[in-house]
């Protein structure tokens, strides 16, 4: 395969396969023959987040890209996994499809109406038993440490629903809030480092509990205020510039009053 093949025609699946396993080749590339499962995993996980970017800058070209780089994960995953006699991307690919299959059964069995949350049932009905459930708290143990905290505490959140245990509304859920916010500051007066992580840790995962009444996901909001926050920092630099003021040498009432200026 060359170039100069693919002058007036487009690549294929079959040819980035073809690619990847010409890299990890005796005559490919040093750097491509050396990655891991492991090596790899960082990459894996920023372009994952690269695509998010995209979708929230709503870039399709950018999103195009990113969902190729996220692709190459996937067969350079494969690929090392074939080059070690374990799986190949068209095993991966046969096991995508027979879960889609299985786990929609009102799509390819009986074909019925459903909900988009009776579908959500269905799923996590049909996951148990193929994850052979032991308990609900071993399916919140199998669920990824790896994940972002905020986003596998709605995970945790979620599987105690399951069995109705959870708040009744978004007022009980604030006054959790209200109550461990307390519980923090108690801990702080006390000053015991531990104890105050602890309590801290709790506060984030009630303020969690909002986020799933509110159909939010925490991650995206708090990227968004995170981003919302140097939009105005770095408004709030320009602003003391146009005053001939330098904020590393003004006090911090000056940088309040400039804060509020741009709000």
């Amino acid at each position: 395969m060359t170039n100069d093949n693919k002058i007036n025609e487009k690549y294929t699946f079959q040819d980035l396969k073809n690619i990847m396993k010409l890299l990890r080749s005796d005559e490919g590339c040093p750097w491509d023959k050396v990655q891991t499962h492991e090596s790899l995993k960082d990459s894996t996980l920023e372009e994952t987040y690269e695509v998010l970017e995209a979708i929230n800058n709503k870039d399709m070209d950018n999103l195009k890209e990113e969902l190729g780089d996220v692709l190459l994960q996937v067969v350079f995953h494969s690929q090392i996994a074939s080059d070690n006699n374990m799986f190949n991307v068209e095993d991966v690919i046969n096991g995508i499809c027979e879960k889609l299959i299985r786990r929609h059964p009102h799509v390819f069995k009986e074909k019925e109406d459903k909900s988009p949350e009776e579908v959500t049932e269905t799923w996590n009905a049909i996951k148990r038993i193929e994850k052979k459930h032991i308990s609900y708290s071993n399916d919140m143990k199998n669920i990824p440490k790896a994940l972002p905290a905020l986003m596998r505490a709605v995970k945790v959140q979620k599987k105690a629903k399951e069995i109705g245990f959870d708040f009744q509304d978004t007022n009980q859920a604030f006054q959790k809030i209200f109550e461990e916010t307390e519980e923090l500051e108690e801990a702080i007066k006390n000053g015991n480092k531990s104890h105050i992580m602890e309590e801290y840790g709790d506060l984030l995962f009630s303020i969690v509990n909002i986020s799933r009444f509110l159909k939010l996901n925490p991650e995206f909001s708090l990227t968004n205020a995170t981003e919302k926050f140097i939009n105005r920092f770095e408004g709030l630099e320009n602003l003391a510039r146009t005053k001939g003021l330098v904020i590393s040498d003004i006090t911090l009432q000056e940088l309040d009053k400039l804060w509020e200026e741009l709000k």
